[in-house]
């Protein structure tokens, strides 16, 4: 498996069918990939489950 590689860009673009994610490491290419706005909705989830996020955006006055 190869070693891992400092994350450089990271990038989402909203496009007529969900949205553009670009990657890209140190010294390397850019990937992009098409995401569906189902994928987009399992990435949030995804990335609140690992930093502890809540997704519950509701006012507390």
């Amino acid at each position: 498996m190869a070693e891992p590689k400092n994350l450089e860009r990271f990038e989402f673009e909203e496009t007529e069918e969900g949205y553009l994610l670009t990657v890209g490491a140190e010294g390397g290419e850019s990937l992009k990939l098409a995401v569906t706005p189902d994928q987009m909705d399992a990435i949030i989830d995804a990335l609140n489950e690992v930093l502890g996020g809540d997704d519950d955006f509701e006012d507390e006055d």
